[in-house]
């Protein structure tokens, strides 16, 4: 048998010492070896293999001690959820258990120097109730409710959801106003405002600069001074019929404003004897004949879109101190086509709200959804996907074939299954 052989006593005797723990310091974590003395720590940090992977540590050394302590920390804790869950024990003793491993995440390679800020650690975060007596550090491990965990953990998801649907909403609300601004470039810069850029004023003489400010005419003094022009058929400024001096008023020489409009509207409207649409009465100033009672309220623009059995969010600012806002619920009523009593799935309660205070809601992949808003509204249908980058959503409308439709998020609505 050779000198150097695998079964020499010296190789044998040199395997059982290395199945034994070694001394921390000799440990390289990085290349998970462990050196039995000095003499072959240093080798090893002469290797080539250790200054490849001190190479790789140099690149961001923060995360790899972060990394190494949320490692030690959870086998640590893993470790004494097994060994001794109820009870209280020495730390030195739970640590002495856990590096019985010889491949176990070494201290000395996490942001903890000694056993003791460790201990001090677990107890400020509060997963251990630590106290320190003559004999050491004692601890236990403190046992959590399995219902109390749950409730947090779907509180925490809670909150991420809305704050994910808030951004997304917002988002939503931007690219709108980013359209509306694209499809209408010359309304958004003033008619002043000129192209080129600014420039410093420049004099060529000590003289002082005075301004001369006159104040422009008001456009119903100059639409006065505009002489009518004779027109055919004799009608009057909106067509409708023949005037008594059998000429039209011409047109204004500039754009008339939509409160001009609506202004010249309601004195012709005065001048026919019709109800004023500023709240006023006729021409003759004489109040509504008896038994006809106050003019009905003019009807709303906004498209009614509540129906039973949809699921909406409360966005009204003035329920946020009964604690209704952002709260979701159902739909059991709807009044007067625009206002719903909604039954809110969070405590039960049924409040009275207006549509333009809910917002709908959209399922998650595969729900059923309501078109409601659109040519479309009323058709039932399966939402298919999400386009968050053009924050429009795929359904496939219910009927004869498979037709499937692109919809913004606010024209369709989560419903519950059974409902129409």
């Amino acid at each position: 048998m050779g000198k150097n052989g695998f079964l020499t006593p010296k190789a044998i005797a040199n395997r059982i010492k290395a199945k034994g723990l070694q001394k921390l310091r000799w440990y390289c974590q990085m290349c998970g070896k462990s050196c039995r003395d000095e003499n072959g720590f240093k080798c090893h940090l002469t290797s080539d293999a250790h200054r490849r992977q001190m190479e790789i540590f140099g690149q961001n050394p923060d995360r790899v001690i972060e990394g190494y302590s949320e490692e030690f920390e959870e086998s640590f804790l893993e470790h004494l959820r097994r060994a001794h869950p109820f009870s209280r024990v020495q730390a030195t003793v739970v640590y002495n258990e856990f590096i019985a491993d010889r491949h176990h995440v070494h201290m000395n390679s996490t942001k903890w120097l000694t056993l003791t800020e460790f201990v001090k650690y677990l107890g400020k975060k509060g997963i251990c109730r630590v106290d320190e007596t003559p004999k050491g550090w004692f601890m236990s491990l403190i046992q959590k409710d399995a219902a109390e965990e749950l409730l947090e953990k779907k509180r925490l998801k809670r909150e991420r959801a809305e704050l994910e649907e808030s951004e997304r909403h917002n988002k939503a609300l931007e690219a709108q106003v980013a359209r509306a601004r694209a499809s209408q470039p010359g309304e958004d810069q003033p008619a002043t405002m000129s192209s080129e850029g600014a420039t410093d004023l420049q004099r060529l003489d000590d003289a002082p600069v005075a301004f001369a400010l006159a104040a422009p005419a008001r456009q119903s003094e100059a639409r006065a001074q505009a002489q009518p022009l004779p027109l055919a058929f004799g009608e009057d400024a909106t067509g409708r019929g023949p005037r008594a001096d059998g000429i039209r008023a011409a047109a204004p020489p500039q754009k008339r404003s939509k409160l001009e409009e609506l202004m010249a509207k309601d004195k012709l409207a005065k001048a026919h004897g019709a109800p004023s649409r500023l709240g006023g009465t006729g021409s003759a100033g004489q109040p509504p004949p008896r038994g006809q009672g106050p003019a009905a309220p003019p009807p709303r623009k906004t498209e009614a879109w509540l129906v039973e059995g949809l699921t909406v969010k409360v966005m009204s600012p003035g329920l946020k101190a009964h604690g209704y806002y952002k709260e979701k619920g159902l739909v059991l009523r709807v009044l007067d086509k625009y206002i719903g009593e909604v039954e809110l799935f969070s405590s039960g309660d049924i409040v009275r709200v207006d549509q333009e205070e809910l917002e709908s809601v959209i399922p998650t992949p595969g729900g059923s959804v309501l078109v409601v808003r659109g040519r479309l509204a009323g058709r039932r249908g399966l939402l298919v996907r999400i386009d968050t980058s053009a924050f429009q959503a795929e359904v496939e409308l219910e009927g004869e074939g498979r037709e499937v439709r692109f919809f913004e998020y606010e024209d369709i609505c989560k419903i519950t299954s059974g409902t129409t």
